[in-house]
């Protein structure tokens, strides 16, 4: 499986987030600044809140799993799912030489 790149770079993201909160006093919201940041970088409104979401989990500011976190819970998650393919493999493999041996022995 690829891993798909992301269309913004983190670069990106982090200017995004700054500029929101850097500009959010000159809106009537942050709501506000956000769409106004997003048409400038030309991602949708929700995407840039939950980079300043993200942004605030990282820094503290917020409940919630760090981007760290979460990539370490995507790489267990991933690790789980491999274990889980070899030990099916290892089932079937191990069935299947436990009936060729028993239909060996039935033939001596």
């Amino acid at each position: 499986m690829t891993k798909r790149t992301p269309p913004y770079s983190p670069e990106v993201r982090a200017r995004a987030v700054r500029m929101v909160l850097d500009h959010q006093g000159e809106h009537a919201s942050q709501w506000a600044a956000i769409n106004s940041i997003a048409a400038k970088i030309g991602c949708s409104g929700e995407t840039l809140r939950n980079w300043i979401r993200q942004s605030e989990r990282d820094q503290g500011m917020r409940g919630g799993p760090t981007t760290d976190e979460r990539e370490r819970i995507k790489a267990l998650e991933r690790e789980n799912r491999e274990l889980r393919q070899a030990n099916e493999i290892l089932r079937k493999a191990s069935a299947y030489f436990a009936m060729a041996e028993l239909d060996r022995r039935s033939r001596t």
